[in-house]
């Protein structure tokens, strides 16, 4: 028996205070479409639409085997609840024969951001793929519902975000749920993807939801958090999620779903209810007693801490500073937030500008908030790293300085994998630029002479190859250091890494409340970035037995540990 409506309405709000605030960056509070599917019989034409067209070629894509057709035995409502069926039949449309039919529902309702919660059972059998999930209103799929007045853009420039989909994932277990978003930048079998493990979706239901909001789309089973999508830079390629989009349902056979087993007849997806949320009341309201400070401030990283109120809910911040990126992240009312700048150069001095809104772009009346802040000095021996003065590194690079007599010889390796590899030599102050020798592979050399003993000197690296260049940041050296155990102001780390050797779980208490640790392996390949507090659990479990290197920064410098996996 379906619950009722004001019950569900309830629970929903139930779950929002007691875990939208949580684990979403935008709550959306009212309903603004749905279908609680309680007329039985044909689907309510007011808000479906039967999309039967064939793509050019006669197939749907995927190498899908199905019909999608509007026949009653395919789609109909019937205690309360959506029955979409895929039945092995003969059926001949648009002058094509196919062994197999179903149905693929639009919904003729589309909107730009907001909360999607569909309750659902859906199948779980060998070859059969069901999908909750939305497609831009401007895509040019002939046939589909909005393209006739709106199609102008092709599949994946319109944006598609899939809510949960079954049985396409090979290695996974029966009951292993998939969401993902497909864009330019990244489609087809995308890396941008996420997915949970549920009891038996065909047995059970279950709410699948999307929380889509201006800085991210979150997606959550049962109201628990599992998978999130937050581009740090959004354009066309990465981020066509600006503009309406709509709800498709149906169930495809075959194609990536797998070979269908010979005794299949028919299965069905139940669904309870569609629902979509935004937040519609006109907001003119300011937020107000906006602060920010300063928090932890290490030789390469800044902890911003902020604040407002507001009666949306949510107080999105926006971050900016000579020669970085422009970031926005979203918070609850009246709760702080905290965001750490990484990837600064020590001894430098940066400002921060701070602006605070809420959803609506209200701006709070001091608005913005200036901080300037200092790095500390921290000279390094010897570390890895990611950041770039020109171009960018995907692995990055290890670097050493070591102090013979006067002279200091400088290291680097590149750890992504180029071709027609050279490496030139930096310095800051006065600019020069020389050639450096290759040890082997993609390591290179250069010694400087002459040098003064505690002097602090600057030095990057050019990497050029085939197609381009990139720059590593520049890096402060105290010359004489020798830093032989990797560990700057030794006296001051009282640092514990266990057990070690490890099986899964590495226990990490460190010196700071703010650390960034970076995972290593023994050949210079990154594993592991990472801020954390002082009281770490680092989960190992997944790692290959060897040996690993973990380097730990904070404010009393920098120490190399080596971990072994057992």
């Amino acid at each position: 028996m379906k619950k009722s409506f004001l019950f569900q309405a309830l629970l929903t709000l139930l779950l929002a205070s007691q875990y939208g605030y949580s684990q979403v960056d935008v709550v959306y509070n009212n309903l603004v479409w749905s279908d609680e599917f309680d007329n039985n019989g044909a689907v309510d034409s007011n808000k479906w639409y039967h999309q039967t067209q064939l793509p050019a070629g006669g197939s749907w894509f995927n190498n899908e085997v199905q019909h999608y057709t509007n026949l009653i035995s395919n789609s109909f409502v019937d205690n309360g609840n959506l029955n979409i069926v895929a039945i092995k039949e003969p059926f001949t449309d648009q002058g094509v024969t196919k062994q197999y039919t179903s149905a693929r529902l639009n919904a003729k309702f589309a909107f730009k951001y907001g909360r999607v919660d569909i309750r659902a059972k859906a199948p779980n059998g060998q070859g059969t793929w069901p999908a909750l999930w939305l497609l831009g209103k401007n895509v040019n799929e002939d046939g589909g519902f909005f393209d006739s007045n709106f199609g102008t853009t092709s599949w994946p420039a319109c944006g598609e975000i899939d809510i949960m989909e079954h049985g396409i994932f090979p290695g996974q277990p029966v009951n292993y749920i998939g969401a993902a978003i497909h864009t330019p930048s990244s489609s087809g079998n995308t890396v941008n993807k996420g997915g949970i493990q549920a009891s038996d979706i065909a047995q059970n239901y279950h709410v699948y939801s999307m929380n889509w909001s201006p800085n991210q789309i979150s997606f959550l089973l049962d109201g628990v958090l599992f998978y999130t999508y937050n581009p740090s830079v959004k354009n066309a390629s990465t981020w066509p999620f600006d503009a309406d989009q709509y709800i498709l349902l149906n169930i495809a056979m075959g194609g990536f779903a797998g070979t269908i087993p010979a005794n299949f007849t028919q299965t069905s997806m139940i669904i309870d209810y569609v629902r979509i949320y935004q937040n519609t009341a006109v907001d003119t309201e300011s937020p107000t007693n906006f602060v920010a400070s300063l928090g932890a401030v290490t030789g390469s990283s800044v902890e911003l801490l902020m604040n407002a109120n507001d009666n949306s809910g949510t107080i999105a911040y926006t971050i900016s500073y000579p020669g970085g990126p422009t970031t926005t992240v979203y918070n609850p009312s009246g709760v702080q937030k905290s965001v750490i700048i990484p990837n600064l150069a020590s001894n430098t001095n940066y400002t921060f500008t701070i602006a605070a809104t809420d959803m609506s772009g209200n701006t709070v009346t001091n608005s913005p908030i200036v901080l300037n802040a200092t790095t500390s000095f921290n000279p390094q021996c010897s570390g890895s790293d990611t950041q770039a003065s020109e171009g960018a590194f995907t692995l990055g690079y290890n670097y050493t300085f070591q102090t013979i007599g006067t002279d200091v010889k400088i290291t680097f390796e590149l750890l992504d994998s180029k071709v027609g590899l050279v490496a030139f030599l930096r310095s800051q102050s006065p600019f020069t630029e020389t050639q450096m020798s290759n040890v082997s592979g993609q390591t290179f050399t250069q010694t400087i002479t002459g040098q003064t003993l505690g002097s602090t000197i600057s030095y990057a690296v050019k990497f050029a190859y085939a197609g381009g260049l990139a720059v590593t940041r520049y890096i402060s050296y105290v010359v004489g250091s020798n830093c032989s155990l990797g560990i700057q102001n030794e006296t001051a780390f009282k640092q514990l890494v266990y057990p070690n050797p490890v099986d899964d779980n590495l226990h990490l208490q460190l010196s700071d409340n703010q650390n960034k640790i970076t995972l290593s392996d023994v050949v210079g390949k990154i594993h592991l970035v990472d801020l954390v507090n002082s009281d770490h659990i680092l989960d190992m479990s997944s790692f290959k037995t060897g040996i690993y290197f973990l380097r730990v920064e904070n404010s009393h410098g920098i120490q190399n540990l080596k971990v072994i996996k057992k």
